[in-house]
């Protein structure tokens, strides 16, 4: 590298080669160097979620008289503690509307507990202000950790930064499982009329609405997002102000509430004070409550996604009942072939949900007494779920369910020739009897409508309760009006019940 090309820094273990343009310092460096696993970079929302500790940090200390007027060492100029506080604020603000994000530079395998990310949003905090007050890169006019970090530790201020970050993108999540709530309502009253076989076990069941399908669907939609919104409840009880072990040792006394109380300010979020800040030191389990909840989400919607593809399987020698929009070519060697892409691709979106699930929940259990050191990754996980669920979720609604369409012929072709029918005779010929009729309806590949009248006609019907025949009227009105089949009580006739 040329000299024009770096600048030199120091910091406790020495002297470190910086890119002379980056606002990140030495301990960002150092970070660089030893941990080069991924080259993943953290995700937007732990870069916003910690500039606003630090903006609401700067704020709060300087109204509690905690920065000092400071004489520059290196060119002898003056600053008042209103300027060095306010320029801390105002690079924050900017790091916190995106600016800098390539500033950040430090991947999710880092040192335990976060101190590099933690430092990397200090130097980077530290360095801009130094700009904001006209002085150079590295210059530090404004300290990394006498004031951007002032009253703070790694271990209070990675906890805070996991919790509002998730905070910030829940109304995006929750928007997103809206939608496709909304989406799949639409479609159950759009195919309210379509009456077809039920399945359990994957074999034939008696009949239901396509549309009653559907609003099983979007009600478990609609549930879990209420999961997914009590369980972030949780997240808005903040341990800020704990500082090291939860002492708040170096903080003022009235830090911890004033913090809470100008966080919920700056991001427009509700937000509680810890009751404990021990406890908030060492527990991650809200976190761990809230990925659960992602958890549960994913392994419902991979259950959705594959009844789609159920549902649309074949065309020809499947169920063929729903027809998903045709995306894109399904194959490179079958002309015409069309996939259900999107039902894939949130199977696939779930799995690896799930997975992230999976290492929150290992990160959480490995805390050991006063602080969990597992939280980069925890931290990284937790928002790549997100983001993967807002995505695949948005996706899945937009290019699969909203132009879905039914195939009415198909399903009532299906169910024409399901036997399970039978079950509406109950009431009126019991349960053996009906299946001996199931029995040879299959061996004959006969319809039970078919079947049933013939050995009606034939006086081999008996009524369940009662040795007298069964009418050729009586099996037609149990079997005349297959919706009423979908709709609960007892056909056939029979009254009472429900």
């Amino acid at each position: 590298m040329a000299s024009n090309e770096y600048r030199s820094e120091k910091d406790s273990l020495g002297e470190m080669q910086v890119p002379a343009s980056a606002l990140f310092g030495a301990q960002t460096q150092r970070a660089v160097e030893n941990f080069p696993i991924t080259g993943l970079k953290p995700w937007r929302a732990f870069i916003w979620s910690i500039a606003a500790v630090k903006r609401a940090a700067a704020l709060v200390n300087y109204e509690l008289g905690l920065f000092n007027d400071r004489d520059s060492a290196a060119d002898g100029k003056r600053f008042t503690a209103k300027q060095l506080a306010d320029s801390v604020a105002q690079a924050a603000a900017e790091v916190m509307e995106g600016k800098w994000d390539d500033q950040f530079v430090v991947e999710p395998f880092q040192a335990g507990a976060g101190t590099s990310h933690n430092m990397n949003a200090n130097e980077v905090i530290a360095n801009r202000a130094t700009q904001i007050l006209g002085g150079e890169l590295g210059k530090y006019y404004v300290h990394p950790n006498d004031h951007v970090n002032m009253a703070q530790s790694t271990n209070d201020v990675i906890p805070t930064s996991v919790r509002l970050g998730a905070l910030w993108r829940l109304d995006e999540l929750l928007d997103a499982l809206k939608n496709l709530r909304t989406a799949l309502e639409v479609k159950a009253r759009e195919f309210d009329e379509v009456v077809k076989s039920g399945r359990t076990h994957l074999q034939d069941a008696v009949p239901l609405t396509l549309g009653q399908e559907f609003s099983a669907y979007a009600k478990a939609v609609e549930r879990n997002a209420e999961r997914v919104r009590r369980s972030a409840e949780g997240l808005r009880r903040l341990g800020i102000g704990g500082t090291a072990v939860g002492s708040g040792l170096n903080a003022h006394p009235e830090y911890h509430t004033r913090m809470v109380k100008k966080l919920s300010e700056i991001t427009g979020l509700e937000l509680y004070e810890s009751d404990n800040l021990f406890e908030s030191m060492q527990s991650m389990a809200d976190t761990a409550d809230f990925s659960a909840s992602l958890r549960t989400l994913a392994l419902d919607l991979v259950r959705i996604a594959n009844d789609f593809r159920l549902l649309a399987s074949g065309p020809s020698t499947g169920f063929d009942e729903i027809r998903l929009p045709a995306v894109q070519p399904g194959s490179s060697i079958m002309p015409g072939k069309v996939n259900p892409v999107l039902a894939e691709m949130l199977d696939q979106a779930m799995f690896h949900v799930i997975g992230c699930d999976t290492t929150v929940a290992l990160a959480t259990q490995a805390g050991q007494l006063e602080l969990n050191v597992m939280m980069p990754i925890l931290a990284h996980n937790l928002f790549e779920m997100m983001q993967v669920v807002i995505g695949s979720v948005n996706a899945f609604t937009e290019r699969a369910v909203k132009g879905l369409t039914a195939n009415r012929e198909k399903a009532e072709g299906w169910l024409a020739k399901n036997a399970i029918v039978v079950t509406a005779l109950n009431p009126v010929i019991g349960y053996s009897q009906g299946a001996a009729l199931v029995k040879e309806a299959l061996a004959n590949n006969a319809s039970i409508r078919e079947l049933a009248i013939e050995r009606a006609n034939a006086g081999m019907l008996k009524h369940r309760d009662e040795d007298r025949p069964v009418s050729v009227e009586e099996i037609e009105a149990a079997l005349s009006d297959l919706r009423k089949l979908t709709e609960g009580g007892i056909v056939g006739g029979v009254s009472g019940g429900g």
